[in-house]
């Protein structure tokens, strides 16, 4: 495995930074190196907040931003920007948050693009407005790593409330995943 470089990107209170926790836990339950970092906007609800995770098969020595991003999880499509983007090529993976088709979203570039309505897994899981769980599901699904059942298990021990709700949104967003269909892919 060469390393794999994530940027999640959300909002104060969207639950992003739980998100990277996460996947940062998914990947070092795995066996995997693991180098986890946030950026906090201005530390209050509804500020932009990013979560960095990088993952190797060998131990991480790089100490940097993550330039080159493999996948960006957005939280909110909002927070879409050209500094959010700029690193990315045409084999990244942006995963987005939103009810619009991926074709919506075409004119950023030429990624491979992924959206995922994680309000309505949420909601239909009964969780609110918490979309994490979806997310996390979504994106590893895309990855094809790592194995599901992992992933559930971490995003159980990993929710500090409505456990079994937390891992059907995560499998639901899994299932979503596999089920559809990536632009530029």
């Amino acid at each position: 495995m060469q390393v794999l470089q994530f940027i999640v990107q959300g909002r104060g209170g969207q639950g992003a930074q739980k998100a990277g926790e996460i996947l940062a836990n998914i990947f070092f339950s795995e066996g995997k190196y693991v180098q986890a970092y946030a950026t906090y906007g201005g530390a209050r609800r509804g500020t932009p907040v990013s979560s960095f995770i990088r993952v190797d098969d060998k131990p991480i020595r790089l100490r940097c931003n993550i330039e080159n991003p493999d996948v960006i999880l957005v939280f909110d499509p909002s927070l879409l920007n050209e500094t959010l983007l700029k690193g990315a090529g045409e084999k990244t993976l942006v995963v987005i948050n939103s009810t619009q088709a991926p074709e919506e979203f075409a004119a950023l570039g030429k990624f491979k693009i992924f959206t995922i309505d994680g309000m309505a897994i949420a909601q239909a899981n009964r969780l609110g407005r918490i979309v994490n769980s979806a997310l996390v599901g979504a994106v590893t699904g895309l990855l094809g790593q790592p194995d599901i059942d992992l992933v559930a298990k971490v995003v159980g021990e990993t929710s500090p409330v409505k456990v079994e709700e937390n891992i059907n949104s995560c499998l639901d967003g899994y299932r979503m995943a596999r089920e559809g269909r990536v632009l530029n892919a």
